[in-house]
C-alpha cells in the first residue's frame, strides 16, 4: 500500500480494485494523438484506472475516500463492458494495518457511481448490509436526491444495493461542509449534478482531492473532460476555477482513479510535475 504524509494527516491508498476502461470515453472529445502521450494505453485503446479508496487518518479518526467498486456485485457482462481487472480488497487491505471496518468513523463520497460507491455495501443473507456501520458517511444534498430518483442518464450508475443499506448512516450539505478540521468538502456538479471535491488545509498548504472531474493527473487540462460527464460544460468551469488557484498557490493534488500518480504537484504554469507519489499498485 502507498502512503503519504501531509503534516500531521496520514494518506493510505487501499485496494479497491483495477479497471480497464476506454481512453476515448475517459478523455471525451480529445484526440488519442494527445491523450495518449499523457497517459498510455494498455490494449485496445484502454487505459488502467485504479479505484482505490483513500484512509485519511485525521484528527484522531480513520476517514474513507470514496469506497471501491466492492466485490461480488458485478454480473460478467458489466465486468467485461467496464474492464473491471480485480475487484476491492478494502477490508484485506484494512486488515493488514490492524484495523477494521468497524473502527472507520466517517466516509466521503465525492459522488455515488456504482465505481465509487459499491464497496460501501455487501450482500448478508438475501439483502445487503453496510460494510461500515459506525461511519458517518458524508455526500452532498444534490448528489442524494438525484440517486434516489435518477434521469434517463445517470439511473444505471445508481444502484439500489449501495445506498439503501446505509440511508441511517448518511449526513447531506448544500454547498460546502467542514467534515473534520481543516477538511471541506465542496459541492461542484459536473461529472454528476451532486458531485464534490475534497479539500485538505495544513500549515499553509493545502491538498486537494478533485475526484472525477480531474480523475488522473492527465486531465488537469480543464478542456479535457470524460464523456461519462452529466454535464460536462460545468466540469470545465469548476476545473478551470479549480486549477487556478490550486496552480497559483502550489497546492498538491491527489487521486481515486489514477494507476500512475497517488500525489502529485505541478509547477505554476502547469506544464511539468514538480513533486510527486508514484502507485505501486497493479495496473
Amino acid at each position: 500500500m502507498d502512503v503519504w504524509q501531509f503534516h500531521d494527516v496520514t494518506f493510505t491508498w487501499l485496494d479497491g480494485g483495477l479497471c480497464y476502461l476506454d481512453g476515448g470515453a475517459m478523455f471525451g472529445v480529445v484526440p488519442k494523438a494527445l491523450w495518449s502521450r499523457k497517459y498510455p494505453e494498455v490494449e485496445n485503446n484502454t487505459i488502467p484506472l485504479r479505484t482505490d479508496p483513500i484512509l485519511v487518518e485525521v484528527d484522531g479518526k480513520y476517514a474513507l475516500i470514496d469506497a471501491g467498486v466492492g466485490y461480488n456485485k458485478w454480473p460478467d457482462k458489466m465486468k467485461r463492458n467496464l474492464g473491471i481487472q480485480s475487484e476491492s480488497r478494502v477490508e484485506q487491505s484494512l486488515g493488514e494495518l490492524g484495523l477494521t471496518p468497524e473502527q472507520i468513523d466517517m466516509i466521503w463520497m465525492t459522488h455515488m457511481h456504482h465505481d465509487h460507491a459499491s464497496g460501501l455495501t455487501k450482500r448478508e443473507g438475501d439483502g445487503w448490509t453496510s460494510i461500515y456501520p459506525n461511519a458517518d458517511i458524508y455526500v452532498s444534498q444534490t448528489e442524494w436526491d438525484e440517486l434516489r430518483n435518477p434521469n434517463i442518464r445517470s439511473r444505471n450508475a445508481y444502484w439500489r444495493e449501495n445506498w439503501e443499506p446505509i440511508v441511517s448512516q448518511v449526513k447531506t450539505f448544500d454547498q460546502t461542509c467542514t467534515v473534520a478540521p481543516g477538511v471541506t468538502m465542496e459541492h461542484t456538479g459536473g461529472h454528476s449534478d451532486g458531485h464534490a471535491v475534497i479539500r485538505i488545509e495544513r500549515g499553509g498548504e493545502t491538498v486537494i482531492h478533485m475526484a472525477d472531474i480531474m480523475p488522473t493527473h492527465a486531465h488537469q487540462n480543464p478542456l479535457w473532460v470524460l464523456a461519462y460527464d452529466d454535464y460536462p460544460m460545468t466540469s470545465i468551469y469548476a476545473k478551470q476555477r479549480y486549477m487556478e488557484e490550486a496552480l497559483n498557490n502550489h497546492y498538491r493534488f491527489i487521486f481515486y482513479h489514477d494507476a500512475i500518480y497517488r500525489m502529485v504537484q505541478f509547477s505554476e504554469d502547469g506544464r511539468s510535475i514538480t513533486e510527486s507519489l508514484e502507485s505501486t499498485a497493479p495496473r
